[in-house]
């Protein structure tokens, strides 16, 4: 697997709206809506997200880890025997859950060509 880099952080709250707002008016950050999360473009290609929780206990943070082939690393990783979600993509990238022994949730990335 050919991790690239970080690509973006998220926040999973309750606080969705006010949070929002928060990023786009104090830090001045452009908003892009899309599958379900509002994102952030950073000035430097990267993402920051942020996400609606059912409920304030499901509240948490997600890191998403940039991947060159985002089937090569799922298949990777369900052969270690890592629990992997089922891909899933948005208009500018294909993502995929894992859990990761600490039973965090993180997040494989690979983004579409232009």
């Amino acid at each position: 697997m050919q991790i690239l880099g970080l690509c973006f952080a998220a926040t999973i709250t309750s606080q969705a709206t006010e949070s929002s707002e928060f990023f786009a008016d104090l830090f001045g950050l452009p908003r892009i809506e899309d599958a379900g999360a509002d994102f952030f473009a950073l000035p430097d290609g990267n993402y920051f997200a942020v996400a609606e929780a059912e409920e304030p206990s499901a509240a948490r943070r997600s890191v998403g880890f940039r991947v060159a082939d985002l089937s090569a690393a799922v298949a990777e990783l369900r052969a270690a025997g890592v629990e992997v979600g089922e891909p899933s993509e948005n208009s500018s990238m294909r993502y995929a859950h894992f859990v990761a022994p600490d039973q965090q949730v993180y997040e494989l990335v690979e983004f579409k060509s232009a």
